[in-house]
């Protein structure tokens, strides 16, 4: 009799147990669907509330108690205060939004489509483009917010280039990694069960977006912020290093599918990924110029691609297109492999 019970008791263990795994996956997978739906439709959040713009002011604040110190300490200091202040700020949200599971799976899924910016960073390059048909001026203005360069004097063609620069480097930072990062953490705690592990699914794409937005915010070699944006450049430039690659392959992938020029695209990426200053942001910039047989130039920094065909601002649209293509083979194929990795545990 006691063996029978202990029978018993293990199925029913085991059921449960199925039936919590399977309840997460869907979570898990249905969340990042919202997320990308309410992205597309809605594109960023209002300003006030948006959790970029709330990192944004956090870090403004440590930047300006710590850059007083002349060393890399003051970087880590602004790391652990900014760190610290937003995981209590997303815990919180996650105690108050507890309460109720549909408000906590609609909350869940707005703060995971403010990690990545998949409507911004198509609308804005091809936001450009229409300006290049009405004046280049407005292009030129345009172009200023999405580079660090000097664009008051850039001919027609180091705008497109420099439009396309932006957005394929972006899409690692803008959603693949996030994105990457979400579901490997889906994957441990698929496997590893924690406490509060939908707290830390959501934490794992929320502090990529931090460290993002600190060596945006911090990450330049001037003599102001050399020191203190030294660690949180290196966390971002750790941290995009496989996702940056893994963005490089799909894009392959997306021009030979569009019957663009993959194998050039692999050949430029091999050749040229390495020409930038970022250790990173060259296998997305590179792979697209090879797969558009154009060349992108930022002056006295890098050249990537060939001088095949004159670069011409229908490239922005091409770019586009393969942008879209990349991110949808990319979602589509992340959910396939992590339904992979379900079924067989």
């Amino acid at each position: 009799m006691i063996e029978y019970n202990n029978l018993i008791n293990g199925i029913i263990t085991t059921k449960i147990s199925n039936i919590i795994s399977l309840n997460l996956f869907l979570f898990i997978i249905f969340a990042l669907i919202l997320s990308l739906i309410i992205d597309m439709i809605f594109g960023e959040l209002p300003t006030r509330i948006h959790p970029v713009v709330i990192m944004g002011s956090i870090i403004n604040f440590f930047k300006k108690l710590f850059i007083v110190i002349k060393n890399k300490i003051s970087g880590l200091l602004v790391v652990l205060g900014v760190y610290s202040v937003s995981i209590i700020i997303l815990y919180l949200i996650y105690l108050i939004c507890s309460c109720n599971l549909v408000l906590f799976f609609i909350v869940f899924s707005i703060l995971l489509s403010s990690t990545f910016s998949v409507n911004m960073l198509l609308k804005t390059a091809s936001d450009v483009k229409d300006a290049l048909d009405e004046n280049i001026d407005k292009a030129r203005q345009m172009v200023s917010y999405l580079v660090s360069r000097d664009t008051d004097e850039l001919t027609e063609s180091f705008i497109v280039s420099a439009t396309i620069e932006s957005l394929t480097e972006n899409i690692t930072d803008s959603y693949v990694a996030p994105v990457f990062y979400y579901f490997i953490f889906g994957v441990v705690i698929l496997c590893h069960p924690l406490d509060n592990q939908l707290f830390y699914l959501l934490l794992i794409p929320m502090a990529y977006r931090i460290s993002n937005t600190m060596d945006a915010m911090l990450g330049y070699q001037t003599e102001e912020l050399i020191d203190i944006g030294f660690l949180p450049a290196k966390i971002d430039d750790i941290l995009n290093f496989i996702p940056s690659r893994i963005a490089g392959l799909f894009i392959v992938i997306s021009a030979y599918l569009m019957n663009l020029d993959g194998r050039n695209a692999y050949k430029i990426m091999m050749r040229d990924a390495r020409n930038c200053p970022s250790p990173n942001s060259g296998y997305t910039m590179a792979t697209t110029a090879g797969a558009l047989n154009i060349q992108l130039i930022k002056k006295d920094t890098y050249i990537l691609g060939d001088d095949n065909k004159v670069i011409t601002k229908e490239d922005i649209s091409k770019a586009v297109m393969l942008s879209k293509m990349t991110i949808c083979l990319f979602t589509v194929v992340i959910i396939l492999l992590f339904t992979l990795i379900y079924v067989i545990l």
